[in-house]
């Protein structure tokens, strides 16, 4: 029997004002995307932005992470701001294929991709 483990990392760095990169690292499921979405939702009412979530580092994520990713693009959208996913680990970018969510949620190869596709095309949140 395989375990998983239940821990969830994120860390935060600001490239740019208005612009919050979270690096995740560990599994996206039942027991750990709560944490994901109300971590996420508790650093853009600090500062409304475009966050990216670089998932370089995320071995797996179920239904219950999807769900969590639109939650945060809905959050982010209604502060003014957008939602972009970096390094998204080939598993997970079939999941999102299959279920449609790659139409509204933006991919990028990378999170420096992200940064400067952000930063050259979206004026900063209009909300504060």
């Amino acid at each position: 029997m395989t375990v998983v483990p239940h821990t969830l990392h994120l860390t935060a760095r600001y490239p740019h004002e208005h612009l919050i990169v979270v690096t995740v690292v560990g599994n996206i499921d039942l027991q750990t995307a709560p944490a994901l979405r109300t971590r996420t939702a508790e650093i853009m009412r600090q500062e409304p932005c475009h966050v990216v979530l670089d998932l370089a580092q995320v071995g797996f994520c179920d239904s219950s992470g999807l769900s969590a990713l639109i939650g945060i693009w809905h959050a982010a959208r209604a502060a003014g701001g957008s939602l972009g996913l970096a390094d998204v680990p080939d598993r997970l970018l079939r999941m999102l294929a299959v279920t449609g969510i790659d139409s509204f949620l933006t991919v990028h190869t990378t999170a420096a991709d992200a940064i400067t596709a952000i930063t050259a095309s979206r004026p900063a949140p209009l909300k504060s």
